[in-house]
């Protein structure tokens, strides 16, 4: 990694803890701290003058996913480009590294220019980029750096052209992959066959671009099942072929790419990606899967591929979402100081997981405490019987949907099982 970006990645330690982070304590902003000096306090969650609500990152269940995906990539003779966006989290892309990436993928050119600043060499962007703007700066960085590795989606001639335009005189090529839509309704990628012959046509009357392999996202398969989603993964491998064979990726590459995967279906990606024949290169079959990295207490639970192979490991939801009561108008209804402002709910309500007694310490399952709405800063809560929940009680929540739960903080406290707060993860949104 370049001084500059290993400098970025350090310098997230120096930042002063205040008013931009919600849950941090109080006196740490008073004495002036960094976020390194909280952290090397090793504070404890409960007692350490941390306020509610607070997000929290489990530092062993995120160990723990970051080595059992790394793995499974490995074991199955796959390249991996976990998708940034879950996260947009510098310290968690490098530890992703660590346990293997290849590299880091992006949806958008901002996020690529937040991973440039923190030292990422190589970048797929898993969309058509047609901003002249964000096309010049992706040229610049390519110019200035012979190490960067970057690819993109291209999707409809239109898009070609314009790329090639916005690219005319700057000095680089730009790789690119096209990317084969999973159906007729569903959101981007050349439609047909025909479309995407059409599509690396076109990347070859330019000079600008260079056509390197296919993509695609097999969760967006109508109806998606095993069968549907294998049929297009095999769909999309077979495009990968015939390409090959008539010679339309480019001839100077070292390997070629094949793509896919988000962190519903990666076993069916593993099976289908297995299956493609020796090509006239190398083929880099490139895993794209980003929730996994907290994983969650709903969505992924219940979507994740290791239901499905339960030898091949298994994740843990790294994130809790610690509240408390400050109002209990009735024996069946209480509320807890977090709404939508703090809690993802684009994938279902939060689930109570555990109530914490303040005075005591004593923790105990949430058993008959249900979260029922949402106000902005009030999570409403129905409970069974009057001791369920008493005002002043810590109720953490687990919820749904990495991606906009990491959105809504922007720093974030790592803790180990015994409550001790070992780190702070930074995001970028």
């Amino acid at each position: 990694m370049p001084s500059d970006s290993v400098q970025a990645l350090a310098a997230l330690a120096d930042e002063p803890v205040d008013h931009r982070f919600k849950g941090l304590p109080p006196d740490a902003e008073a004495a002036g701290l960094t976020v390194g000096e909280l952290a090397s306090q090793a504070r404890d969650l409960y007692t350490g003058g941390f306020t509610t609500p607070v997000l929290t990152l489990d530092a062993d269940a995120l160990e723990h996913n970051l080595t059992v995906l790394g793995t499974y990539a490995s074991r199955h003779s796959l390249a991996f480009a976990p998708h940034g966006k879950t996260s947009m989290a510098p310290q968690l892309f490098h530890r992703q590294l660590e346990h293997g990436a290849w590299g880091i993928t992006a949806a958008v050119p901002h996020q690529a220019r937040v991973y440039r600043a923190f030292g990422i060499e190589r970048i797929f962007l898993a969309n058509e980029v047609v901003d002249p703007v964000a096309l010049r700066w992706i040229a610049a960085e390519l110019v200035a750096d012979p190490a960067f590795r970057f690819v993109c989606y291209v999707d409809s001639v239109r898009g070609v052209r314009l790329m090639d335009a916005a690219l005319a005189g700057r000095g680089a090529v730009v790789d690119v992959v096209v990317e084969l839509a999973a159906g007729e309704e569903t959101r981007t990628g050349a439609r047909s066959d025909d479309d995407c012959r059409a599509v690396a046509d076109a990347v070859a009357e330019t000079d600008t671009l260079r056509l390197v392999g296919i993509a695609g996202y097999e969760a967006q398969v109508p109806d998606a099942d095993p069968a549907n989603v294998h049929a297009y993964l095999r769909r999309m491998t077979a495009l990968a072929v015939e390409f090959d064979k008539a010679g339309r990726f480019a001839p100077d590459l070292a390997e070629i790419v094949v793509s896919a995967g988000g962190s519903e279906w990666f076993d069916a990606v593993a099976d289908v990606f297995a299956e493609i024949p020796e090509l006239s290169r190398p083929v880099l079959r490139l895993l794209r899967s980003g929730a996994y990295v907290s994983h969650d207490h709903g969505w992924y639970t219940r979507l994740t591929p290791f239901n499905r192979i339960p030898a091949e490991g298994g994740l843990r939801p790294a994130f809790r979402l610690w509240t408390q009561v400050v109002s209990r108008p009735s024996p069946t209804q209480a509320f807890v100081n977090a709404g939508k402002r703090d809690i993802a709910y684009d994938l279902g309500l939060p689930e109570a997981e555990l109530v914490r007694d303040p005075l005591t310490g004593e923790e105990r399952p949430a058993a008959g405490v249900r979260v029922v709405k949402l106000s902005d800063q009030h999570a409403w809560l129905e409970t069974e019987a009057e001791d369920d929940v008493r005002v002043g009680d810590w109720v953490a929540l687990g919820m749904s949907h990495p991606c906009t739960i990491f959105e809504k903080w922007q720093l974030i406290p790592v803790v180990a099982a015994d409550g001790t707060v070992t780190d702070y993860v930074r995001t970028f949104f």
